[in-house]
């Protein structure tokens, strides 16, 4: 007996459902390592941004973009919240620790703001090459990044992670990456995720420059009429 969803998924769906395995084994990997679990994150988002060119060469299906949302939720959204709540245990943190219990709330916020951010996307802003608050991508991107630029204290993960929540549910206005600047922040993700050591931290530093620009000051100077990554 054939699976249901045997002729009904195309390729591009297959990457997706991949990546949603990704972000499962990036929450595992945290509980060992968090760079590790930082660069399957990044590894994600460039599955991410491969589904979606495989979609727009070979053609989509209904379930699509129902299983991109869904996988976004886990590998951009519960992940990254999860290396967020693994470095508080790291820094000695108790459970009854005030400070633990605040970056566990953020985290736990983080992640119900994914969630939305993601509804309101595949409800409102699908067909548009422009979104109201920051793409879980991105936000997932920064907080990988940061980690594997050396930076797994607490006190800069929960504040960033938190502004990340507020902004993914935010009125700004971001366009969508044109595919020279995609390919770009995709190369340098790659070689941050393959490095270790002193070119992996350089690398780590050019990617969380490159997010952090756009997400600075993209909505503003970024020039429209770019390639969609996603939500």
């Amino acid at each position: 007996m054939k699976p249901r969803f045997a002729g009904r998924l195309g390729l591009a769906d297959a990457v997706t459902v991949t990546n949603a395995a990704i972000g499962f084994l990036a929450v595992a990997a945290a509980t060992v390592d968090v760079e590790l679990a930082a660069r399957l994150v990044l590894f994600g988002a460039i599955a991410d941004a491969l589904d979606g060119i495989i979609a727009r060469k070979r053609g989509s299906t209904p379930a699509g973009d129902h299983l991109d949302s869904l996988a976004d939720v886990a590998t951009f959204g519960v992940a990254p919240a999860t290396i967020v709540a693994i470095t508080l245990e790291s820094a000695g943190m108790g459970a009854t620790d005030p400070a633990f219990l605040a970056g566990i709330g953020v985290g736990a916020c983080y992640v119900a703001m994914a969630v939305t951010r993601l509804g309101l996307y595949a409800a409102y802003d699908l067909d548009s090459d422009e979104t109201k608050g920051v793409q879980t991508t991105l936000a997932a991107t920064i907080i990988a990044a940061t980690v594997l630029a050396g930076y797994t204290d607490p006190v800069v993960l929960v504040p960033e992670t938190a502004l990340l929540a507020a902004l993914m549910v935010s009125q700004v206005t971001y366009p969508d990456l044109h595919a020279q600047d995609a390919i770009v922040m995709g190369v340098v993700q790659a070689v941050a995720i393959v490095n270790t050591g002193y070119w992996g931290r350089v690398f780590a530093f050019a990617l969380l420059f490159l997010a952090g620009t756009y997400l600075v000051l993209g909505p503003w100077f970024y020039w429209r009429d770019g390639l969609q990554l996603g939500g």
